[in-house]
């Protein structure tokens, strides 16, 4: 009886009183647990690409499918760090925006791979660049952080909201075979342009390629974004390396990336015998000795890895890619003369795949060893499926450490006016800080690859590790009290207002220690920003970069007086990269922060001297003479740097 007056409806609830609330209230709690839980947001955005570009056509995995980082985006896409804006400066029109928001879109991860919808290209430009960006984000620990933008003055210029947090991405900017970053527009600019007519490789003559549907052009433009976000001086020309440095490192990064293809990378280990670094993959025809080539599958193929921009170069009429990570053979004599850009920065960029190669080798010796053992051959043509699977897993974790150490290394290089020993210097140090233990000997092959190519590091006394590596302050500096390291997404208003007061007052305070001298000029902290890894025996380390920096005006002439007329002068830096550890708490107290290095490239007769012979060789002293022309001409153009090619 008493649960059938339990179950029958009270007076309250026919004249609907507070008792029928309640069981409302607590049926609808029940409801809230099962319809209204909260739905997981995603962490990855799939988005297809081409993996190289569209002459590869289907093959080798090149219709590959990309992992972004989530994030709602407005149809362009325009999202936190990237926005696509498809206006062709040549038609003077604007194609319509991907809203990749679309459930129609979302639900086939993005649209299919097509060289004739604009949509398409937009999908691919963000895709690539975002990916770019995420891979440098993780070597590094950190966010990355584009260049900010300059206002005209007298504020006639207003900036949207976001814009300096955006990079704009242009994919028919022009109609030219070319695509450049530019720091003025804040954004890289791809052109389009007809094959050739004669000699177009696989594209149709004179048929319509575009830049923007390249993988390594939009990876090698987003790393100059990148780079010149980590580090703006080094697009000051200051010496012949460093218009070179800035094409090596973005072709670095661009090859790199070609290791994550999983299905390209099987395809060209069973083609290459394992051989990651031959030119050519072999064919799927056999040619016996002195029969003539009949069939399409008798023809050598390149070897997409290693090859950078292949539709490029083809439809240019090269027959090949634009550039390769071995096309330089080792030739000390090669840094003494090669001067051109690209030219010199493929001298750098074959010391790291030397070296990459090198570790490859070691690391799968005893794979082909248990490969022979049951009774493989010594050059073989057709690797068993396992063992592809097992090269094909050492060679992508190869190429990521050394994407890491070369990412990294830009943090342990000067803050300006850097050469190839300077970078060689960088790499040491940061592999050194990265993995101390380093059984396999990376740190020997990197030296031996850059000897072999008359690389050498200035200040170094002997050619050790000991010696080419950065040397460590040892507490000879006084602690950076007040500095705030915040976390790896970056600093609050309020702590970089602070750490840029603390910075300048401490080298201000210790300007002699640093090499700089306090009564010519100010020091700036050009940049500082916290940097988080975890070493190998797992413990996390946490520590500052920091750029300081003195400029003072020195005549054009050879002359070391300073010169009031800005049309006549050019400036001339002093630097040093600082990187300063926090150390865990002792007995509950945290220590003040140390310096661990101090990597200098401060102002020297010879410095000046080099700066402006180089300046004068470039025809930058015989520029224009206004003021916007003074400030540009001594900064890298990137437009007409990849006009050259």
């Amino acid at each position: 009886m008493a649960r059938q007056k339990r179950s029958a409806p009270s007076k309250a609830a026919k004249t609907g009183g507070g008792g029928g609330a309640s069981r409302l209230a607590a049926a609808s709690s029940v409801d809230e647990l099962f319809v209204n839980a909260l739905i997981p947001r995603p962490s990855e955005r799939p988005l297809k690409i081409y993996a190289f570009d569209p002459s590869v056509g289907r093959f080798l995995g090149n219709c590959m499918m990309a992992k972004v980082r989530y994030e709602s985006l407005d149809p362009g896409p325009v999202g936190t760090n990237f926005a696509v804006i498809d206006y062709d400066g040549t038609a003077k029109t604007f194609y319509a925006p991907v809203d990749l928001n679309s459930p129609d879109v979302m639900i086939g991860g993005g649209l299919d791979p097509s060289q004739s919808d604009p949509r398409f290209h937009q999908q691919m430009v963000y895709a690539v660049a975002m990916e770019t960006l995420q891979r440098f984000e993780l070597a590094l620990g950190r966010r990355v952080r584009w260049r900010g933008v300059q206002r005209t003055s007298g504020g006639e210029y207003a900036i949207p909201r976001g814009a300096a947090q955006r990079l704009t991405l242009f994919p028919h900017a022009m109609r030219e075979a070319n695509a450049f970053y530019s720091p003025e527009a804040h954004g890289i600019l791809f052109g389009y342009f007809q094959a050739s007519q004669i000699n177009p490789g696989r594209n149709l003559p004179g048929q319509t390629v575009f830049t923007c549907l390249s993988h390594d052009i939009i990876a090698h433009e987003t790393t100059h974004a990148v780079l010149d976000g980590i580090r703006e001086y080094f697009t000051e020309p200051t010496n012949i390396d460093v218009p070179a440095f800035h094409e090596a490192f973005a072709d670095l990064a661009a090859l790199f990336s070609h290791f994550s293809h999983k299905e390209a990378l099987l395809d060209t280990l069973q083609k290459t015998g394992g051989e990651l670094f031959r030119f050519h993959l072999q064919p799927e025809a056999r040619v016996a000795p002195g029969e003539k080539v009949m069939l399409q599958d008798q023809i050598d193929q390149p070897n997409p890895l290693i090859e950078l921009a292949l539709q490029f170069g083809e439809a240019s009429g090269a027959r090949a890619g634009l550039r390769n990570a071995l096309g330089t053979p080792p030739d000390p004599d090669d840094i003494k003369h090669k001067t051109e850009p690209h030219e010199r920065g493929s001298i750098l960029v074959a010391a790291v795949f030397d070296a990459y190669f090198t570790i490859y080798n070691r690391r799968t010796a005893k794979l082909f060893r248990i490969y022979r053992a049951g009774g493989g051959r010594d050059v073989p043509t057709d690797l068993p499926a396992p063992l592809a699977d097992q090269l094909a897993a050492v060679a992508s974790c190869i190429a990521e450490e050394f994407f890491t150490i070369c990412a990294r290394a830009i943090d342990y290089s000067p803050p300006l006016d850097i050469t190839f020993g300077d970078f060689l210097r960088a790499l040491l140090t940061s592999h050194l800080d990265l993995h101390p233990i380093d059984p396999d000997g990376v740190r020997d092959a990197l030296m031996q690859a850059f000897r072999l190519r008359g690389i050498v590091a200035e200040g170094a006394e002997y050619f050790s590790e000991e010696s080419l590596c950065w040397p460590k302050v040892n507490d000879s500096l006084p602690r950076v009290e007040g500095l705030a390291f915040g976390d790896p997404n970056g600093l609050t208003l309020d702590e970089k207002n602070e750490n840029g007061d603390v910075l300048r007052a401490y080298a201000k305070k210790n300007a002699a220690a640093l090499g700089f001298d306090s009564t010519v000029a100010p020091i700036a902290a050009a940049s500082f920003h916290p940097m988080f890894h975890v070493g190998q025996d797992g413990s996390l380390y946490v520590s500052m970069v920091v750029e300081l920096v003195q400029t003072v005006s020195v005549s054009l002439s050879d002359s070391d007086e300073d010169e009031a007329d800005a049309s006549s002068s050019l400036p001339l830096r002093s630097g040093v990269t600082l990187l300063i550890a926090q150390d865990p708490p002792e007995n509950g107290v945290r220590p003040a922060p140390r310096v661990r290095f101090v990597i200098p490239k401060h102002r020297s007769a010879e410095r000046t001297a080099r700066m402006r012979s180089y300046y004068a060789r470039t025809g930058r002293l015989l520029r224009g003479r206004d003021s916007r022309d003074h400030e540009s001409r001594f900064q890298i153009d990137f437009s007409l740097l990849h006009a050259e090619i």
